[in-house]
């Protein structure tokens, strides 16, 4: 093959899936000269599975995304069929919001908004290699074009020698009908990148006309939606409506008697599959004793007629597929109009990158996504975005950043998969960081914000709006800590009807609003001198007033932290001469390489007493 050079840039981007987007956007908006690769560009921004943004702890990091100046937030916005806030029930630190997306209309959103960005080119061609050179990179094209990049982002999605089972049938392919990228891992092992295969499966796509639903169960949206951006003046609508059924008996009784003939219960898939979101076969092996699986009827766009069965992936035979869908309430007479699938695809060993998302010992080379074995699409971008911003700093000889699980849902992700690594797809979870309660959705602008504006990514104009919104906060809720409500009939009336005691005498606002049996909105009537506030300014005051005492002693352990973090740790520290290190903590520490004592706390098999050890040669090594 004769090949050419077609370009000297600084930063390029292979993929432009939700990762590849937020990367090159990220690149660009900071001055690099970004070239993004794609093999299709029709599928910029793709949902191959589920057409939603958000949900439990995804929620957190797209607004986190967009405190930072990324673009999935406002894209979500632009193009929402139904919102809603999960776990109103609970406690705000995991209040996430959760939106059915127009998926098409999505992927032209963002390909129109990369096509438009300033110092970014978006060019529909397969990298078949990718060779380090003594100035950075070489990456060919399966046409023969060569490009020199001063730094790489691989976000290479489930295209990475990916192959698709439906029952007995399987051949390469990526989602959705589209090609495999098949030669690139060659070149990733020779820069001795620790390839690996995971796997991951989407449902059918079945004709709505086809569902019966009268007897399902409802699902509409919120009556106030909030917005994913905090930049969206307008939120969006509710537009849709999504439908609830369950499996039954019969179903279970289908799958069991055709699972010899799941290509995962044969053998044939090598790949390790989501712990968190399995297919339908596995939940009915897995949860044997449970009677029924929930299933969510979920619209792909509006116009469109196909519906999506979350809940349903499966990799069975689709003659198998029918059979037990329509022993489902509501599926009775459904027909599919795409098969679900399971694909396999080559991504690497995360602990083979530093926080900053470059790879050890390839300077300048990053990883991004579901390449680096995370799952979903908000795990993607959030990666993305910091995996471009240190591919642009890269290129402009700058200092790389990262994110600390103290600030952010996203600096947990990524400490989880650069320390704790994963040997199944990594899925967001609240319940993955400590700092919950001070890592909520509704302050992500307070924490990141100052830190996108720092880096470049968040306008004056923003950053003005956001200090004053902050101002107007603190100042509320200095005034509501020193402003007495007093006793009256109409009061203690409120009082009285949400079982809490009267006033006998003069009481704060702020403490009326800590008691647990009122919100901030019943005790505003009685308020003479409150400004107008926004619902979002009202919610963030509710949630710090309510939660003080909590959020004081987790700012506390987060200092603590910060102290940890403070104490850096040399990436040649030579772990194995350090008498007192435990053999595993050794090996961990060596091939983790910490950048500072907190991270490597974080690393499973590192102790207590091994960072004792740590410190005090620290100490030593000092004097």
């Amino acid at each position: 093959m004769q090949t050419y050079l077609a370009d000297i840039i600084d930063v390029a981007v292979i993929g432009a899936g939700h990762a590849g987007i937020e990367a090159s956007l990220a690149s660009a908006r900071l001055g690099a000269k970004t070239v993004c690769f794609t093999i299709n560009l029709d599928w910029v921004g793709n949902m191959p599975c589920n057409p939603s943004i958000g949900g439990t702890a995804k929620g957190h990091l797209v607004r986190e995304i967009d405190a930072l100046g990324g673009e999935m937030g406002k894209a979500a916005d632009a193009n929402t069929l139904q919102s809603r806030m999960l776990n109103r029930g609970k406690g705000p630190a995991v209040h996430s919001l959760r939106a059915q997306i127009d998926r098409r209309d999505y992927s032209a959103y963002m390909k129109h908004t990369m096509e438009k960005q300033e110092n970014l080119l978006v060019r529909q061609a397969e990298i078949t290699s990718l060779e380090k050179t003594e100035d950075g990179y070489e990456l060919t094209t399966a046409l023969g074009a060569v490009f020199k990049a001063k730094s790489v982002v691989l976000a290479t999605g489930t295209f990475l020698k990916g192959k698709i089972f439906v029952g007995e049938v399987n051949y390469e392919g990526g989602p959705d009908g589209t090609f495999a990228a098949t030669t690139l891992s060659e070149s990733l092992l020779k820069l001795g990148l620790p390839l690996r295969r995971f796997k991951t499966g989407t449902p059918a796509r079945v004709l709505k006309s086809s569902i019966n639903f009268e007897n399902l169960e409802k699902q509409e949206g919120d009556e106030k939606i909030i917005p994913f951006s905090f930049e969206t003046e307008n939120p969006p609508e509710n537009t849709v409506c999504c439908h609830i059924t369950y499996t039954n008996d019969d179903t279970k009784d289908v799958i069991l008697k055709n699972l010899d003939r799941s290509p995962l219960y044969g053998g044939v898939i090598e790949g390790v599959g989501p712990r968190y979101c399995p297919s339908i076969e596995d939940k009915i092996v897995r949860f044997a004793d449970k009677k029924r699986h929930q299933l969510f009827i979920e619209p792909c766009g509006k116009n469109t007629e196909e519906m999506y069965l979350q809940g349903m992936s499966s990799s069975l035979p689709e003659e198998v597929q029918l059979k037990f869908y329509r022993t489902i309430k509501g599926l009775e007479n459904v027909e599919i109009m795409r098969p679900a699938y399971a694909i396999e695809y080559d991504c690497i060993d995360p602990l083979a990158l530093f926080p900053t998302l470059e790879f050890k010992g390839q300077k300048g080379l990053f990883g991004a996504g579901q390449f680096n074995g995370s799952s979903g699409y908000e795990e993607a971008a959030a990666q993305g975005l910091v995996a471009g911003i240190n591919a642009a700093k890269f290129a402009k000889g700058e200092e790389l950043f990262h994110l600390t699980r103290s600030s952010s849902y996203i600096g947990t992700l990524i400490d989880d998969l650069v320390t704790k690594g994963c040997q199944d797809p990594y899925r967001m979870m609240t319940s993955r960081s400590e700092y919950r309660l001070i890592l909520r959705q509704n302050n992500a602008d307070e924490r990141l914000t100052p830190i996108g504006y720092e880096i470049g990514l968040i306008s004056e104009e923003r950053y003005a709006k956001f200090k004053n919104m902050v101002e107007i906060k603190e100042k509320e809720i200095e005034r509501l800590e020193n402003t007495f409500a007093s006793p009256s009939a109409e009061i203690n009336k409120m009082l009285e009807e949400k079982e809490t005691v009267p006033l006998s005498t003069g009481v704060k606002f702020a403490d009326l609003i800590r008691r647990p049996q009122l919100s901030i909105a019943d005790i505003l009537p009685f308020d003479n001198e409150k400004p107008n506030l926004s619902e979002e300014i009202l919610d963030k005051i509710e949630t710090e007033i309510k939660y003080s005492g909590y959020i004081k002693r987790q700012l506390a352990t987060v200092k603590e932290m910060h102290r940890m973090e403070a104490t850096k740790l040399d990436i040649n520290t030579p772990y194995n001469e350090i008498p007192g290190l435990r053999l595993e903590a050794k090996e961990k520490l060596s091939k983790v390489k910490p950048l500072n004592i907190g991270q490597a706390m974080g690393i499973s098999g590192v102790s207590p007493a091994d960072i004792s050890v740590l410190i005090i040669w620290l100490q030593k090594k000092g004097n």
